[in-house]
């Protein structure tokens, strides 16, 4: 789009007009043309003459023409709180581009609720729920941690609620905080596994109190016990040292294939929220369980595809790093993989038999990267005593490319 001047995004909390700065209300009351949803545009006065443009359903793919149509005319887009945190802004900045957008930023809801609470921004989780599953929050569930929860609607603090008792958290306690910065502004309180109070306002946030409860460590290498499965998965401490040589990196994407379980690609989404995972297993079954098991351990967003490599790989995002747990000795599935990555882009295979070692030594021999073998040893009883139990040791190929 190109304009006279750029778009002004203004920020708007539930107090409304009285809350904006001079400069936010001097460009609303400037401009020819108000986008918002619905609420927004209703905080607005009389002396705001522009004409007021409700934003339609589906929002992203309107934008551009939306905004097109008024280019010339002075625009103003309105932002709940701050428009730079999961708010319009981010959007028509990356639309748009940064240089086309002027942001009047107003406080966000969690600076409004870590200050009635009088939490320590720096110290507590957020989530945002407004797009994504309640399930998202295992990933940040963890004894004494503190989390601030942006709600979906009226309906979302039943939801953590329910999460939080199933967990095994049901101690935990649960602020909901309503229409902050308004006059109509208020706080309900109670524990998660005691949650009987009705749905309010629809804009709200939740903040929880986690308390007593299992934790659930944050670092690669989880207890096999955390995942459901068939037995097809990646063995707790062959998925430590797995995870350390893919190596994961803030905003990567993952292709595991041959997933089994899934188990690396979440532990892969689970290093940062930033990290994405596309999982490809050929079993219908296994589907079903690598879903199960991204949403239980708080990384529903992994995609899964149902397919046999390499015809199931056809068509995916370009990944940043690749891992072949399944299929290695399948005609193809290697070559595609490495023309795949991109430039810097690394790959690592686990083979467990002779013919997938077989594969991985060729590769070694003509690319290079590292070989690592692991045989992995854990007690066992044996009548009174305890045994060493071994596992099929595994080799681990990792290459950049």
């Amino acid at each position: 789009m190109s304009s006279v001047q750029p778009v002004t995004v203004v920020g708007v909390g539930a107090d409304g007009w009285p809350g904006l700065s001079g400069t936010a209300q001097g460009a609303l009351t400037a401009a020819e043309v108000v986008f918002g949803g619905a609420r927004q545009l209703a905080l607005l006065p009389a002396e705001v003459a522009a004409r007021r443009v409700p934003w339609p359903s589906p929002l992203v793919p309107a934008l551009p023409g939306l905004l097109e149509a008024e280019r010339g005319r002075r625009v103003c887009v309105l932002a709940s709180g701050d428009p730079m945190f999961h708010g319009i802004g981010t959007t028509l900045a990356r639309v748009l581009g940064p240089s086309s957008i002027a942001v009047i930023p107003h406080p966000s809801s969690v600076s409004l609720a870590a200050a009635r609470l009088g939490w320590d921004l720096a110290a507590t989780d957020v989530v945002s729920l407004v797009t994504a599953p309640v399930e998202t929050l295992h990933r940040v569930i963890n004894p004494g941690r503190r989390i601030l929860v942006l709600s979906a609607g009226a309906h979302t603090p039943a939801a953590v609620a329910g999460l939080l008792a199933a967990r095994g958290h049901g101690g935990a306690t649960l602020t909901v905080l309503e229409q902050l910065g308004g006059p109509a502004a208020r706080l309900l309180t109670g524990t998660a596994d005691g949650w009987a109070l009705p749905e309010g306002d629809p804009l709200n946030i939740v903040a929880v109190e986690c308390g007593d409860g299992p934790p659930l460590a944050v670092v690669p290498g989880l207890p096999d016990t955390s995942y459901q499965g068939d037995g097809q998965l990646t063995k707790r401490e062959v998925r430590a040292v797995t995870l350390a040589a893919l190596a994961p990196a803030p905003g990567e994407l993952l292709w595991d294939v041959g997933a089994g379980s899934g188990s690396i690609g979440i532990e892969w989404m689970r290093s940062h929220p930033s990290c994405r995972a596309v999982a490809v297993e050929s079993s219908a079954d296994r589907i079903a369980t690598i879903t199960a098991n991204a949403a239980a351990l708080g990384v529903p967003g992994l995609r899964v595809v149902h397919g046999r490599a390499p015809d199931a790989l056809d068509g995916l995002p370009q990944p940043d790093t690749i891992f072949i747990g399944g299929g290695l000795t399948r005609d193809g599935v290697l070559d595609r993989c490495l023309t795949a990555l991109r430039p810097g882009g690394r790959l690592v295979a686990n083979a467990v038999t002779v013919e997938s070692e077989a594969v991985v030594a060729a590769a070694y021999a003509k690319l290079g990267g590292e070989l690592t073998r692991l045989t992995v040893q854990r007690g066992s009883p044996v009548g009174g005593f305890t045994g060493w139990r071994s596992f099929m040791p595994v080799t681990i190929w990792a290459v950049t490319r």
